[in-house]
């Protein structure tokens, strides 16, 4: 009899192991891990910014997630400073520059972003803008009236160089003008309202989004200024496949209309435009 006991308490005590194992994960009903991204990204109405709630939003914001969710990933948004972009890929802090980040340009230093990371396929067509006080516009028809003058522009930006050049600094003899180069592209509009600016070099789709409304009620784009088309695409870590498999979800979505509803939300259905040639370099 006192055999039979022992073996009863010595099955129940192996199945109490069994049931606390699984329970701690040793078990193979436990779901696995989902793979997360991280996406680095700034203030940039309406491509990424915190709503009332203090949750990201915004055409990027929207386009990144549904990008997680056809390739059954979680995504995540870190707030970073925008010279620091390149740093922060390199380093694993973030896993994508995803902040209508421009293909085509070259950082301050003339080194071209290709040349920095591995981008996707462009999604978006863009351009710089010259922003000014609305009571100066008269005096901005062409990019010979800001020779000379002080421009205000983001820090790391693909309108940095542009600024160098329209203010003047730029030219092999007698460089004349001033940047001010500040942390975000929002930044720049009170340095514009204050005068501490002459004007300002910025992303249309913001100067678009932001001026003659608000706090910037008398800003305008100057719009007879054009300084020529540029493209937004996805900045990855050179060799990474999350580029590849992020590439397949874009046309994914592209082609079931998605993407095209997500970008008609923003008001952006004019400017999204897939180049699957880009990336590919």
């Amino acid at each position: 009899m006192k055999k039979i006991v022992c073996m009863i308490l010595t099955i129940v005590l192996l199945a109490s192991i069994a049931v606390v194992a699984t329970s701690c994960g040793g078990g193979s009903n436990q779901p696995a891990a989902r793979e997360k991204f991280i996406c680095g990204v700034t203030i940039f109405d309406p491509m990424n910014f915190r709503d009332d709630a203090g949750e990201w939003t915004g055409f990027d914001t929207e386009f990144a997630q549904a990008v997680a969710e056809i390739l059954d990933m979680d995504v995540e948004f870190q707030l970073i400073e925008w010279v620091n972009k390149f740093i922060e890929l390199d380093s694993g802090a973030i896993d994508a520059i995803w902040n209508g980040m421009t293909a085509t340009a070259n950082e301050p230093d003339g080194t071209p972003r290709v040349d920095l990371c591995d981008m996707s396929y462009s999604y978006m067509l863009n351009t710089q803008a010259v922003v000014v006080r609305a009571d100066r516009l008269a005096e901005f028809t062409t990019e010979e009236d800001l020779l000379g003058l002080s421009i205000a522009v983001e820090a790391g930006s693909a309108g940095v160089g542009k600024a160098r050049r329209l203010a003047g600094l730029t030219r092999e003899t007698d460089p004349i003008g001033e940047t001010v180069e500040v942390p975000k592209q929002i930044n720049t509009f009170p340095e514009v309202l204050s005068g501490a600016a002459d004007a300002a070099v910025i992303d249309m789709i913001l100067a678009e989004e932001m001026t003659g409304q608000g706090d910037f009620a008398n800003l305008v784009i100057a719009t007879s200024i054009d300084l020529g088309d540029e493209w937004y695409a996805i900045g990855f870590r050179s060799g990474d496949p999350l580029r590849d498999r992020v590439n397949a979800a874009i046309i994914q979505l592209y082609d079931s209309g998605k993407l095209m509803e997500i970008a008609t939300k923003w008001g952006l259905e004019e400017r999204l435009v897939i180049d699957r040639t880009w990336g590919q370099w």
